[in-house]
């Protein structure tokens, strides 16, 4: 889809402080003024044109921008009445315009969602050198944890429409451990385990596993860095060099499955660490900021992975993990989400999770 590829390219006609004055322009009108009850009303055509200006949409013909405003305004309307009742506390969170707002659910749960391939576990090699996480006894965390704030974590990146959020997610835990050793920030490729890790089991833009990204970089002794090797969002020919290699793993620890304690621990003493969700929720799609609260979340179906860098606890008791998401800054709170912890594993957010050894 031409709309999606040019997104990150128009954003950047952008500064950070001109996209939020513009989102905060555009939520404003249609909060105050509401949405009529006839769609393409032209009281809206101001804001829609800021909606196309500020995520660089361009439409096939004036057919599919009538459909595409049609959709735009019942999702509009469906955020405002979440962000009224939020503001009534009977949320934590609210929700947004972000670049999939033109987008019906089915097509960001079809377009976006299901990178994340558990399944793939069984088929791939089972020789992994593989370890499971043993938190240590009597051990004191602290009350919250960022490792933004330490150097661990590099920008947030968008995987497009490639199911590569299982390369996002192992790039960004050997990220945060390679600092770790190293005190060194590198950025490394995700489209270099897109292309060449196909033995392992992973399948490029249609998915895979974070743990059979760190068993191929084991095996490869290395992953090339993003800069030498950059993101394309597309399955290509395998171009690996060694001499660009920025960081390697010995393997990979496994976190026990569905706890949240174990999970916290290994977050406050190893780094920033890679997880698995249902991420197929409109609450996910639309979040905006807040604690992500979703009671229909599914423990076991998962389809997204992300990399959790951090934990803490809101002034109103929520405990949350800090969530950094692969798509893209005008996603979410500059890319980032808070996600509910303590919470009996919602979103099966400690139902896979691991980390690799460096």
């Amino acid at each position: 889809n031409q709309t999606v590829n040019i997104l990150e390219g128009k954003l950047l006609l952008f500064d950070k402080k001109m996209k939020s004055i513009l989102l905060v322009v555009l939520l404003f009108v249609v909060t105050v003024f509401g949405l009529p009850t006839t769609l393409l009303s032209a009281s809206l055509d101001q804001p829609w044109n800021l909606f196309k200006q500020l995520y660089g949409k361009v439409y096939t013909s004036t057919e599919e921008e009538t459909d595409r405003r049609k959709i735009w305004e019942k999702n509009l309307e469906k955020i405002r009445k979440h962000n009224l009742e939020a503001d009534l506390d009977l949320y934590s969170y609210k929700m947004g315009v972000n670049k999939f707002t033109d987008w019906t659910h089915d097509e960001v749960v079809r377009k976006m969602i299901g990178g994340f391939r558990p399944e793939l576990r069984t088929t791939s090699n089972n020789n992994h050198d593989h370890h499971t996480f043993l938190p240590p006894s009597d051990i004191r965390i602290p009350a919250e944890v960022d490792w933004r704030k330490e150097g661990y974590v590099t920008e947030v990146k968008d995987e497009l429409q490639c199911g590569s959020c299982w390369a996002m997610t192992a790039t960004g835990a050997l990220e945060g451990q390679h600092f770790k050793k190293y005190k060194k920030l590198i950025s490394l490729s995700e489209q270099n385990l897109i292309d060449c890790s196909g033995a392992q089991g992973n399948q490029g833009c249609n998915g895979g596993l974070m743990d059979q990204a760190f068993e191929y970089i084991r095996i490869n002794k290395g992953i090339d860095t993003e800069k030498s090797y950059p993101y394309e969002g597309k399955d290509g020919k395998c171009r690996f060099k060694r001499e660009n290699v920025g960081a390697n793993d010995t393997g990979y620890v496994d976190i026990k499955q569905g706890s949240e304690s174990d999970l916290q621990i290994a977050i406050a003493t190893i780094g920033p660490i890679s997880v698995a969700m249902d991420a197929s929720h409109p609450s996910f799609i639309n979040y905006k900021s807040g604690v992500l609260d979703e009671p229909d979340c599914s423990s076991e179906n998962l389809g997204h992975s992300a990399v959790i860098v951090g934990y803490g606890t809101t002034d109103k008791k929520k405990d949350y993990y800090i969530v950094k998401n692969s798509w893209g800054t005008a996603w979410g709170n500059e890319g980032y989400i808070l996600m509910s912890r303590n919470k009996n594993n919602q979103c099966g957010i400690a139902t896979m999770s691991s980390y690799p050894l460096v």
